[in-house]
């Protein structure tokens, strides 16, 4: 197994048209392979940002026709690199009425290696009035996903499953090293949350996670919070952009994985317990 790897995290604020936004994401990712990246993420909603129902639906990814999909499969021909396109909301042919947001690893070769539909869904009244519905238009994944790679085990969510850290731990024990958290998150949970909740899924894991985020203002006032994070298994943060779009880069010496889980041993300490009783 390669034992070091020069990673990056691409930051967009994307916009409401999915071909300028694969303008910029495209140029990024050149960038950071020019830089010595071998394996490169992008954030959630990596090419469309969309408040509306109806012009998000229309502009979803089609199954059996990808676009920007296939783009990002070009791109990882082009530059030679591992490319996580952090989401994408897709079109279901069983479902019409809701989208997957769907995450996908391609291959150097171009090949998609696994896709991974984000499980928890954020349905939220925030208290500056903003509120978001994603379970109205998108359908839940169900399955957690870890893809092989030359580095190890790269285990798979996106955004909101941050928050819910018994999906790393089963990533972890069943073999990630490396976590991806293609992210979109507020202003407001970001700056309370987005760095200590990073930090804590490498730590109980031991693994070095990839978080790559959306930063800015976007259609009709929506915020996010950029900050994108590379985090090594000991909760040292590596690298981190600030509030402008562009990429972080971090050189990881994988070594540090199994160090960090022979210090704190805890993933093979489980035991079952009983929920408590009232």
């Amino acid at each position: 197994m390669v034992e070091c790897v020069t990673v990056a995290c691409v930051q967009l604020s994307s916009g409401r048209e999915v071909a300028p936004n694969l303008e910029i994401v495209s140029d990024l990712v050149r960038q950071a392979a020019a830089a010595g990246a071998k394996l490169i993420t992008t954030p959630e909603n990596a090419v469309l940002i969309e408040p509306h129902r109806a012009p998000k639906f229309a502009q979803a990814e089609d199954e059996a026709r990808p676009y920007a999909l296939a783009c990002f499969q070009a791109l990882a021909r082009e530059t030679g690199a591992w490319l996580l396109a952090g989401s994408i909301a897709t079109k279901l042919p069983d479902e019409p009425e809701r989208l997957a947001n769907r995450s996908s690893l391609i291959a150097p070769d171009g090949t998609i290696v696994v896709q991974y539909d984000k499980i928890h869904m954020f349905d939220v009244d925030l208290a500056n009035g903003e509120s978001y519905r994603e379970s109205s238009q998108f359908r839940p994944g169900d399955k957690a996903v870890i893809a092989d790679t030359p580095w190890g085990g790269f285990g798979m969510s996106v955004c909101y499953d941050l928050r819910f850290p018994a999906l790393y731990r089963a990533l972890a024990q069943a073999g990630a090293r490396l976590i991806g958290i293609p992210s979109a998150f507020t202003v407001p949970t970001g700056r309370a949350h987005w760095h200590v909740l990073v930090r804590a899924r490498a730590i109980e894991t031991g693994c070095f996670v990839l978080a790559p985020a959306q930063t800015g203002t976007h259609a009709e006032g929506r915020k996010t919070y950029g900050h994108s994070l590379i985090v090594d298994p000991w909760g040292e943060i590596l690298a981190e952009a600030d509030e402008a779009v562009g990429f972080i880069t971090a050189e990881l010496d994988l070594g540090k994985i199994d160090e960090a889980r022979q210090m704190v041993p805890s993933l093979g300490h489980d035991r079952v317990w009983q929920a408590p009783v009232r």
